[in-house]
């Protein structure tokens, strides 16, 4: 979903064009200001990397969480190669005197000038999705421009959430369930990559329940009843909510932590829908992506140090969050056969944990010091990775250069 805007209005901005000297100021894995015209480099050379296709298809989407990660890669992926038309949404900072908009408002005009550019009608909200108003204000943008939704993907990550009905603000954590979690970690606050420690005590019953609503899928409920509500449910709609399990390596602070019991809860909740609200009417999923370096997943002790391990295992069969996309599209458009398990979750991970994939990450994970000794490379790369989710360290960009750094949002 993007950092939280400053200001008051998520859509507020600075009317003069500003020029600043930006240098990175990072702890850690968080980089607190970003590059607009790195941020820029990132949307074009994803996009110079998808494919292009014509299908004709073009379906209408809406698109919650479309600023970062995957959700960036299904926006940029779905105009590439099936020409989707419809409203994305994020919820991105504007610059402020002190610092830069977030690196999301700056994706968010790159991508909205390349649809332009490729003729797609496919438009940008920036609010608070969670909210009664921000849900109202997208469809009625939905229903006056669009009509109909064929899907409806949801890619949201945030650090806390209101509920619109009780007015509870509840936190998401990353903690262990039932246990004190403690394993190693990839630091580089020295510049240098290193091996350290992580422990975390296990998260309460409140935590684990506050986690749940905010990243399960309260929110993808009410979005998919108030679609239906409006009569905006095209036949044969789907909704597909992203989520991720991961390695066994992981799973004591992923899938069976406090995310863990958030997804699970997601994934009922696609059951729910089934049963419910889309009965004969359409159809939810959940899709299980794999491994990749985003705002949210840095921020989860030991992914890290797993993904380098990972990459160096794989190096470029790592499969980008494009190419995912990619997948993913295929299969909710029906271009190829839809892949389920026994949970009926699409699976785009297979590449992630292959049997022999695994053994190899384990076999670097055992003596962690001595793996990333081997896995220089690996660390390069996802250290390289971190910045340029910020728009740093991009081939072609001055950073010695002024950047104009004031950048309007598009306007729907």
């Amino acid at each position: 979903m993007g950092p939280r805007p400053s200001a008051s209005h998520p859509q507020s901005e600075r009317t003069d064009v500003s020029l600043r000297q930006i240098d990175p100021k990072q702890r850690g894995f968080l980089i607190v200001n970003s590059h607009p015209a790195g941020s820029t480099a990132t949307v074009t050379r994803m996009w110079e990397q998808i494919p292009p296709r014509a299908d004709g298809s073009s379906p209408v989407v809406l698109l919650l969480g479309h600023s970062a990660g995957y959700g960036l890669a299904t926006l940029l992926t779905g105009l590439r190669q099936h020409g989707i038309r419809g409203v994305g949404v994020a919820y991105e900072g504007a610059e402020t005197e002190r610092r830069t908009a977030s690196a999301g408002w700056y994706r968010t005009a790159a991508a909205a000038r390349l649809a332009a550019e490729a003729g797609h009608d496919f438009v940008f909200v920036n609010t608070d999705a969670f909210s009664d108003k921000g849900k109202d204000e997208v469809l009625d943008l939905v229903e006056q421009r669009f009509g109909q939704v064929d899907h409806l993907i949801y890619s949201l990550a945030a650090p806390r959430r209101t509920d619109p009905e009780t007015g509870t603000v509840h936190h998401s954590v990353i903690k262990p369930l039932g246990a004190p979690y403690e394993a190693p970690a990839l630091d580089f606050s020295d510049g240098t990559p290193k091996v350290t420690s992580v422990r975390l005590e296990a998260a309460t019953e409140e935590e684990k329940y506050g986690t749940e609503q905010v990243m399960g899928g309260a929110d993808w409920q009410l979005w998919v009843q108030a679609l239906a509500e409006r009569s905006l449910l095209a036949d044969g709609f789907t909704t597909a909510a992203l989520t991720y399990i991961g390695s066994e390596l992981t799973a004591p602070i992923y899938r069976q932590g406090t995310i863990g019991a958030a997804k699970e809860h997601l994934e009922r909740t696609a059951g729910h829908l089934n049963t419910g609200v889309l009965a004969g009417r359409g159809r939810a999923m959940t899709v299980v992506a794999g491994a990749a370096v985003t705002q949210a997943s840095s921020a989860i002790p030991s992914i890290a140090l797993y993904t380098t391990f990972l990459r160096t295992v794989l190096g470029e069969g790592f499969r980008t969050t494009a190419q995912q996309a990619e997948d993913l599209w295929d299969q909710l458009t029906g271009a190829t056969p839809l892949v389920t398990d026994d949970e009926g979750r699409m699976r785009l991970d297979g590449w992630e944990l292959d049997p022999r994939v695994q053994d190899q990450v384990r076999e670097l994970w055992a003596d962690p010091e001595s793996g990333l000794d081997r896995s220089a490379a690996g660390a390069d790369w996802f250290i390289g990775q971190i910045r340029e989710l910020y728009g740093w360290g991009l081939a072609g960009v001055d950073y010695d250069r002024p950047a104009e750094t004031t950048v309007a949002w598009p306007t729907p």
